[in-house]
């Protein structure tokens, strides 16, 4: 989803103009930049947190010529989802498989019954489907 389609759906759903969704939509995000730039926390209870994490400087290679490089150090915006966000978007478990019961011990074999010869030498004769 993009922004203009977060738009119509902000807009269906609290019954506003498109322009007026949009407003509200760049004042949250407004609002979020602010507060992490000043290096506070948002917290939306349900939905999550968006925070500021700080990385050291430190060294690294580039990896074309292998000589050592000076990575300097970064803030860098942080986003921690909440339980219900996550309990939207997960996989729903499939159910335990119920627990098998020991299997009965097998019926004795009854054994044929003797045939006759007359009956032994008749064709048998497959009966046709309707």
């Amino acid at each position: 989803m993009n922004k203009s389609e977060l738009v119509d759906s902000v807009a269906a759903e609290a019954k506003l103009t498109k322009a007026q969704a949009a407003e509200a939509i760049d004042a949250v995000i407004n609002a979020i930049q602010a507060t992490l730039k000043a290096g506070n926390q948002v917290s939306l209870v349900g939905f999550g947190s968006f925070m500021i994490s700080e990385r050291a400087a430190r060294t690294g290679r580039n990896p074309r010529t292998g000589m050592e490089i000076k990575i300097p150090a970064a803030r860098l915006p942080k986003f921690k989802p909440g339980k219900l966000l996550k309990d939207a978007v997960a996989v729903p478990k499939p159910a335990p498989a119920p627990v098998a019961k020991p299997a009965a011990a097998p019926a004795p074999k009854k054994e044929a019954a003797p045939v006759a010869a007359a009956d032994a030498k008749k064709p048998v004769v497959a009966k046709k489907k309707k």
